[in-house]
């Protein structure tokens, strides 16, 4: 079995003291392994990363990274500790150059200074386009070469856990496919990766063990094969919808 890097157990959340978003979330992430997140609008999906990554702090229950509580740890921290966060909204800076973007999580981390050469020389090779982009701004990218920006950043600092939150939104199909595909990448180079995307059948597909939440709890967890099937009405069973 993989190594176990982030584990929620029985955690609550909310943006106001009497209402709870999140109710008693357990879910686990493991190294090399991509752990699915699946739900309709609204249910929490974001507000769970939200409260992994310190913007939100937890009501009840513990969130640990290696067995040590991260609960409420400053964002900042967390990439010092190897947690990288591609979020839905853009985390580019539009006036500032691709190649400015790409090194700019480097600034202040001597160990990723020293590997910076050669890894982004791997990353130009494997984001071929924004080789021909990198003296251009951020913001004159178009949306899928903005996202192989935000995927290229994270590759270059090679995190142990990758948070990614709606990746393939926008995105045409072909564009959206070539995302699956980088993240399946950062599984295979021994990543942990926590994925919530819309695409549902393309999650349970790629993930080894996928969470349903619905209404702010996990009401269905369990693997691949757990999930195949008639995926649709299963889920529709899971999320508690009525036909």
């Amino acid at each position: 079995m993989h190594e176990l890097l982030l584990r929620l157990d029985g955690v609550t959340a909310g943006y106001a003291q009497d209402i709870d978003v999140l109710r008693e979330i357990s879910l686990e992430v493991r190294a090399g392994e991509v752990s699915g997140l699946i739900g309709l609008n609204g249910a929490g999906k974001s507000t769970v990363i939200k409260t992994i990554c310190g913007f939100l702090a937890p009501k009840a229950g513990r969130i640990e990274l290696d067995g040590e509580s991260i609960a409420g740890m400053p964002p900042h921290h967390l990439i010092d500790r190897d947690v990288c966060c591609i979020p839905q909204e853009s985390s580019l800076f539009p006036y500032l150059t691709v190649e400015e973007n790409l090194l700019l999580p480097l600034q202040g981390r001597k160990k990723l200074r020293e590997v910076a050469a050669e890894r982004y020389e791997e990353v130009l090779g494997i984001f071929p386009a924004l080789e021909e982009k990198r003296r251009a701004q951020a913001g004159d990218l178009s949306g899928g070469q903005q996202k192989q920006l935000e995927f290229a950043k994270a590759w270059l600092q090679r995190p142990r856990l990758c948070l990614i939150d709606e990746p393939s939104i926008g995105l045409s199909p072909v564009l959206a496919e070539e995302v699956f595909g980088w993240i399946e990448k950062f599984a295979q180079s021994g990543m942990g990766v926590l994925l919530i995307d819309h695409n549902v059948r393309r999650v349970v597909r790629m993930s080894d063990r996928i969470h349903v939440l619905s209404l702010g709890r996990i009401t269905a967890s369990g693997g691949r094969k757990d999930f195949e099937g008639d995926l649709h009405e299963q889920v529709r069973q899971w999320l508690g919808l009525d036909f």
